[in-house]
């Protein structure tokens, strides 16, 4: 059972002029004359990573990756407090998307993202259709209030102790909008308070995933760790600066791009329905629910759900779809 492609290298990359500043930075891997894809990060703020390269055949992709503005090697980063992150809106990022595809001479391309790479993949494609020959996305969301809520509270009954400390640090008037709390913190002019911010925040994502080893990520990396944190707070706490309801209200613009959603049956998501949700905004595509598996790609079954993905669309370029019911299968099951 094949969970990954080998490792490969890009063959180009660069740092890509977007305006306000910015400058993002992109990289492509496989075969330059093959399907283009772009993989698209999740986060906000995570950036793109060498093991983002394997989950396509590198014979028959050309693999783009790129880092979202102001994190990874991008410029300047959100590691730097004193960078202004107001240009840095779902806008701007879909913006860059179509002019990173522009410089590279691509005409359409896949998209496979996950968790707010999802939720990103989604809006470009609803807003460029034309764009977009496929969609493969894994740990599913929809950018909705009830998506962060879930993450930022409603989960604080499910980790009772983590959440006091998480709340702890925010005054009772900053509670309402724990995202923007914590946002205010994490631009404070006093290094302390910003370095306590980012270190209960990141306490707090630990403890969302009590299946998986602990990342510690501020002890990993403190300047990628304040950037994650500055960025997922600034999305979060201004609904990823897009209409709360746009992902699934403009579902019917993807009727005719085939899909692929990959979901652990554990992920904490499925408590607000976001595999539901998706599977019944788009009929046509296909969920994939992989057991024992939860916000991650750390299972071969989840990524072996993946590669299966991309290499069935590893040939396609375009077609329409035929619409019907959602195929709900489970990761071990044929597929029809």
């Amino acid at each position: 059972m094949r969970d990954r492609y080998p490792e490969i290298e890009p063959y180009d990359h660069g740092l890509l002029d977007v305006g306000d500043g910015n400058l993002v930075y992109w990289e492509t891997c496989g075969n330059p004359d093959g399907k283009p894809v772009l993989s698209v990060h999740g986060g906000p703020g995570s950036g793109c990573s060498p093991t983002s390269r394997r989950y396509f055949d590198p014979e028959r992709y050309r693999i783009v990756l790129f880092d979202q503005r102001n994190c990874g090697r991008s410029r300047p980063s959100a590691s730097d407090p004193a960078v202004d992150l107001s240009a840095n809106t779902t806008d701007h990022l879909i913006a860059d998307m179509e002019l990173l595809r522009e410089h590279l001479g691509i005409d359409r391309w896949m998209l496979f993202g996950g968790s707010w790479g999802c939720v990103l993949s989604l809006v470009y494609a609803e807003r460029h259709p034309d764009r977009v020959t496929e969609l493969v996305q894994m740990g599913l969301a929809t950018g909705r209030r009830e998506d962060v809520e879930l993450l930022t509270r409603g989960l604080g009954g499910i980790f009772p102790r983590a959440f006091e400390k998480f709340v702890a640090l925010l005054p009772e008037s900053e509670r309402d909008n724990i995202p923007g709390g914590y946002s205010k913190l994490l631009n404070d002019p006093d290094p302390a308070v910003r370095d306590r911010a980012m270190r209960a925040w990141c306490d707090w994502e630990d403890a969302m995933l009590p299946y998986a080893p602990p990342r510690a990520m501020y002890e990993q990396d403190e300047q990628f760790a304040y950037a994650f944190t500055r960025l997922v707070t600034h999305y979060w706490s201004q609904d990823h600066f897009i209409d709360p309801d746009e992902v699934l209200a403009n579902a019917g613009r993807l009727k005719d791009i085939p899909t692929v959603f990959v979901q652990g049956v554990l992920d904490l998501g499925n408590l607000v329905g976001a595999p539901w949700l998706l599977a019944q905004a788009l009929p046509h595509a296909e969920l994939v629910m992989v057991p024992d598996e939860g916000h991650s790609v750390r299972s071969p079954g989840m990524r072996h759900a993946l590669v299966t993905a991309t290499d069935k669309f590893a040939e396609k370029t375009s077609g329409r779809v035929s619409s019907g019911p959602t195929a709900v299968r489970r990761v071990g099951e044929k597929a029809p």
